[in-house]
């Protein structure tokens, strides 16, 4: 690694150290970098529990359970200078005993968690969130033969990178990330490469995983359960476009899956969406601009006008900032009917129609004075 001096275009190395001369270790270190910020790994994970021991019969413990974006279970094996010779059967060990967990199983695992850590928070909720899914029922965790290994360590043995390479041939799912530790100035620096596989095989190898994992998660229950929802888009789109023109771009030929369904509010990054789930409809304002300080600004204009905008749509509004997250919304909730009993889609159709109008009326005289001044 080099440091470069953009004025006189002189570079200086930076000289790599081992994580033993620091005194750095594994548990107190290494592990706690990764649980606050699982990204160091090259991806987006929910660490779901540290130390897990709960399996039968045995006293081993893993050092990092994970979720993936595709609800798979990800056991994270953390060395520090050295992998040591049997960390791949070690994991593997780890991953076979995780293959048994079911989804309440996993729930109560992070939920433990939770209690030590953020006292309060629900995991159902934290799940179907890092999910994108609107009812823990939707959810799919863990399914068959997906179980994913990532083994972290400074340098790798022979051994290890032999055995890896040799068990990623029948498609078990593991990955060697190499952390290497810098000292510039005091400060110290982590780097990460993906050794195994080579991060441009990986991509294209991903994405044939991610397309196997698709087609096995694709269940009956799933499938039903968009067909569902489907219909029912097909149903609300002409009721509204017969009202308003503010979803009139969206073609009843498409296909609808998801819970929700977004058109433009006007301006770039705000977007007035129906939500269906099996708890409750809402219509919403989101503000989901690429920058969160900046949705938080727009936020923060919209709620200074609150008393107007809401005497204006003529109801108490929801006004959700969001601090933790990127985007923020605001959102009025018809609470106690699902879209999954279809005796509710007529009471559930009539009040998106009727209130995501009333939205757009309370709300476009401020958002395109928003347009215009930022």
């Amino acid at each position: 690694m080099y440091i470069i001096n953009r004025d006189n275009k002189q570079s200086k190395k930076i000289e790599a150290i081992t994580f033993s001369s620091l005194g750095l270790k594994e548990r107190d270190d290494l592990q706690e970098w990764i649980v606050k910020e699982p990204t160091i790994l090259g991806e987006e994970l929910l660490i779901i529990q540290k130390e897990f021991s709960g399996f039968s019969d045995t006293n081993e413990r893993l050092d990092l359970l994970a979720i993936d974006r595709k609800g798979n279970l990800v056991i994270i094996e953390n060395k520090l200078d050295d992998s040591g010779k049997d960390v791949t059967w070690q994991a593997m060990k780890y991953a076979s005993y995780c293959s048994t967990l079911g989804k309440d199983g996993i729930r109560k695992i992070y939920q433990d968690y939770l209690n030590k850590t953020e006292p309060g928070i629900i995991a159902e909720d934290k799940i179907c969130d890092f999910l994108n899914k609107s009812d823990f029922d939707e959810v799919q965790l863990n399914h068959d033969l997906s179980q994913r290994i990532i083994l972290v360590a400074r340098e790798f043995r022979k051994e290890v990178t032999s055995t890896v390479l040799w068990a990623r041939k029948f498609r078990i799912q593991i990955q060697c990330i190499k952390v290497t530790p810098y000292l510039f100035e005091g400060h110290l620096l982590l780097d990460t490469e993906q050794i195994i596989p080579v991060k441009d095989v990986a991509d294209i190898t991903i994405s044939l995983d991610e397309k196997a994992h698709d087609e096995i998660a694709t269940g009956a229950e799933i499938a039903e359960r968009e067909v569902i929802r489907n219909r029912f888009w097909n149903e609300l789109l002409p009721k509204m476009n017969a009202k308003s023109q503010l979803f009139s771009g969206i073609s009843t030929d498409s296909t609808h899956y998801d819970h929700w369904l977004t058109a433009g509010a006007g301006m770039s990054g705000l977007g007035y969406s129906f939500v269906i789930t099996k708890k409750y409809a809402a219509v919403e304002l989101g503000i989901n601009k690429p920058n969160q300080e900046e949705n938080k600004k727009i936020f923060d204009l919209l709620i200074e006008d609150k008393e107007n905008i809401e005497q204006i749509f003529g109801a108490p509004l929801s006004w959700q900032r969001l601090d933790d997250k990127k985007m923020s919304r605001i959102t009025y909730i018809l609470d106690g009917v699902n879209v999954f009993n279809e005796d509710d889609w007529p009471q559930m159709q009539q009040f998106l129609v009727e209130n995501m109008i009333k939205l757009n009326d309370a709300l476009k005289k401020n958002i395109n004075k928003l347009k215009q001044s930022l």
